[in-house]
């Protein structure tokens, strides 16, 4: 695991707490989430801050928000390969908690504040810095950060006076805890219809309105 998360424990016990739900014991994540969110958030602000040196504040909190979003952090958790890792009480466990955003987004921060009491700030920093850099990599002009798919596709459209995309649930499965979604958007000049799949409605709808854009560009 060491490989993944780019440092090596000397007290292998910070990592344990970091990975072990309050579902499991009182000696768990919690503390050690309320450090790292801070930790995290202040490494991704300079990263921003030097990456973007002409960028006004707004767009870079707009950045730092998208980066450090429940759903960014979840991805990295699965990049860390932190899910199968988490110590879960029998109820989490149960339910899929290791698989749930919110548990892995709080890990991934525990996991930064257990670096930081092992090792210090600047070791802290050069572990934790590269889980972010493929999304700061992916990310869209300044100008467009903070702006989802589908407000994008909306403003594509109606900077051309064309109409609205329509979007229609397709099919909707999985227990209540682990829904599934599957949906279509549907432009009527130009005409196309693109499908999106997500964990929530909203997901599925971005992943739709995204796939548009892309045909739109090509």
């Amino acid at each position: 695991m060491a490989d993944l998360i780019g440092y090596r424990f000397s007290d292998p016990g910070l990592l344990e707490q970091a990975l072990t739900h309050r579902s499991a014991g009182a000696r768990n994540y919690e503390r050690l989430e309320f450090l790292g969110d801070a930790l995290v958030n202040l490494f991704v602000a300079e990263a921003l801050f030097q990456h973007w040196p002409q960028v006004d504040e707004g767009a870079l909190t707009r950045a730092r928000a998208e980066l450090v979003r429940e759903s960014s952090l979840a991805i990295i958790a699965r990049d860390l390969e932190l899910g199968p890792r988490l110590i879960l009480g029998p109820g989490e466990m149960k339910s899929g908690g290791h698989r749930r955003d919110s548990i892995l987004a709080d890990a991934v921060e525990a996991v930064a504040g257990a670096i930081y009491l092992d090792a210090g700030f600047e070791a802290c920093r050069t572990a934790v810095l590269p889980w972010f850099k493929a999304a700061m990599d992916a990310m869209p002009p300044p100008h467009k950060v903070g702006k989802d798919a589908k407000t994008r596709l909306q403003e594509w459209l109606q900077g051309r006076q064309k109409p609205l995309p329509v979007y229609a649930l397709l099919a909707e499965s999985g227990e209540e805890h682990a829904k599934h979604f599957h949906v279509s958007c549907t432009l009527a000049d130009p005409p196309l219809r693109t499908e999106g799949e997500g964990s929530s409605r909203r997901a599925a709808e971005q992943a739709a309105a995204e796939a548009a854009l892309g045909e739109l560009a090509g």
